[in-house]
């Protein structure tokens, strides 16, 4: 008995989207959906620039992916001390180094980090009508979070630029309008 080629195109997909929703990004779907569920433990968080805290108990998404990349990748600004005893947590993750909030420097989501290969390049940020070069020196971990590595902070979620404030002020934007900002980058 032969079996009809329909179905068997139809299971072939259905296996295909399952193995690409196990690593997070969907072609087919084009996105980037959780790849996990981390449970939140709180601790002694830094609450500079209203950082986010885990809170026990609390089921915090995990992403292994970003969102594609194109000509002007839309994404969320966010702002972060790379400073010693900033609310980033320990010495940046490119350079083993702590950054001075005078300094044009950013972390980027966990997909877009990609395993270092951004290391000390700079990317350009457009927003507010103004764009600025800035050095990528650290991973915003979209994965791991919830203890003192991460300053008991939830991973980041798949769209993020975390810049110092120094970026923020290249940009124009202050008061009320720091905090989360829509922007868009890409690689320089």
């Amino acid at each position: 008995m032969a079996i009809s080629p329909i179905p068997m195109l139809f299971v072939l997909l259905i296996a295909c989207l399952n193995l690409c929703t196990c690593f997070g990004y969907s072609s087919i779907l084009g996105e980037c959906t959780p790849s996990g569920y981390l449970p939140g433990k709180s601790g002694n968080c830094n609450r500079d620039h209203d950082s986010d805290c885990c809170q026990d108990g609390k089921m915090y998404p995990q992403y292994r992916c970003s969102p594609p990349l194109t000509g002007h990748t839309r994404a969320t600004m966010t702002i972060n001390s790379f400073a010693e005893g900033g609310d980033g947590g320990g010495p940046s993750e490119c350079d083993n180094q702590y950054h001075g909030d005078d300094e044009l420097v950013v972390a980027l989501s966990t997909g877009w980090y990609h395993h270092g290969t951004r290391c000390l390049k700079k990317i350009r940020i457009n927003a507010n009508g103004n764009s600025v070069l800035a050095k990528v020196v650290d991973e915003c971990d979209s994965v791991h979070g919830c203890d003192s590595e991460h300053d008991f902070q939830p991973p980041c979620p798949n769209n993020i630029v975390d810049a110092s404030p120094a970026v923020w002020n290249a940009l124009g934007i202050s008061g009320s309008d720091v905090g989360d900002y829509d922007i868009t980058w890409s690689d320089e």
